[in-house]
């Protein structure tokens, strides 16, 4: 994906113009962005009155990068330390030495969109908090486990990518605005229609990439209440449900010799076949090959019953 499609974030660019090495970045559905930022070096950074909101976390490093505030200086607790930089917030940062950036950028009409739905509260009298160099287990959780091991621009991982960005926005709305830290409670799963029109439309692109505001949009909901909601009616999430899916599909394919591997791992939504060998393998505990081989075994097998039966 070119980076042109991120530079409408205004601390992206601002990096991307300073040749700041850049090792991922994506948009994770719209319209949320994810970049990982690889940068060495001395300066200073200000970033300007952003356009959007943004979380970073600093995956290694960052022991010797600092924030001017007025007349404080705040000091990095280097990797695993956070930061909140909202929109319109103004920030300096005096920058030394190795640190892996995780940054996540939101438009602010996407988070108010989320603040409406998890507060149940106009989002004009509700900000996120500037928060600089702090810990919270659950933010750090879902970045290293649920988005940095993923190929963000993989077809087959966009989908839990983008629920990773929805679930830290939930998150961020209930914990780190100035009201409310309560979330409303589910009230109930999606209606039988909305339902299977997310099914058949996941069956009908399982050879897309597919996320959590494709999927929301099908239902007509939020993609806040549609993954909670999904979650309800199926007993999965929307990621786990599509990876299935993919599988039973690519199940099928391969004891049917519908195409080579490499045709069955496009067909079913991943863009290489080595990244479909290790879902498929996460899944069934057999590789592609090893499904093939027991799929022949068991076939001889049932024509071999057949013909003793005929016997």
């Amino acid at each position: 994906m070119s980076t042109a499609d991120l530079r409408s974030y205004t601390v992206f660019e601002h990096l991307r113009r300073e040749g700041v090495p850049l090792r991922a970045e994506a948009r994770l559905g719209a319209p949320v962005g994810a970049a990982l930022w690889d940068r060495d070096e001395r300066t200073y950074t200000r970033y300007s009155e952003p356009t959007h909101h943004t979380i970073s976390l600093y995956v290694e490093g960052g022991e010797r990068i600092r924030r001017r505030r007025g007349n404080q200086i705040l000091d990095s607790g280097g990797a695993g330390s956070l930061c909140l930089m909202p929109s319109g917030v103004t920030s300096d940062w005096d920058v030394a030495g190795h640190v892996l950036l995780f940054h996540l950028y939101v438009p602010t009409a996407a988070f108010d969109r989320v603040v409406a739905e998890a507060l149940d509260t106009d989002p004009s009298r509700v900000s996120l908090r500037d928060e600089t160099y702090f810990r919270d287990a659950y933010l750090e959780t879902v970045i290293r486990a649920a988005m940095l091991p993923l190929d963000w621009n993989e077809p087959a991982d966009r989908l839990a990518a983008s629920h990773a960005g929805q679930m830290l926005m939930a998150y961020l709305a209930s914990r780190f605005t100035d009201r409310g830290r309560r979330t409303l409670p589910v009230r109930g799963g999606l209606a039988p229609r909305a339902l299977r029109r997310v099914t058949d439309h996941i069956e009908t692109s399982l050879d897309q990439p597919l996320t959590i505001s494709d999927l929301a949009s099908v239902a007509g909901l939020s993609a806040y209440h549609f993954a909670r909601m999904f979650k309800q009616s199926t007993g999965e999430g929307p990621h786990r449900y599509v990876l299935r899916r993919r599988i039973e599909r690519a199940k099928r394919m391969i004891a049917e010799g519908d195409g080579t591997f490499a045709e069955i791992a496009l067909a079913c939504g991943f863009s290489s076949q080595s990244h479909f060998a290790a879902r498929f393998r996460e899944a069934t505990g057999m590789t592609p090959r090893q499904f093939l081989n027991a799929a022949s075994v068991a076939g001889r097998r049932r024509a071999q019953d057949r013909d003793a039966g005929r016997g």
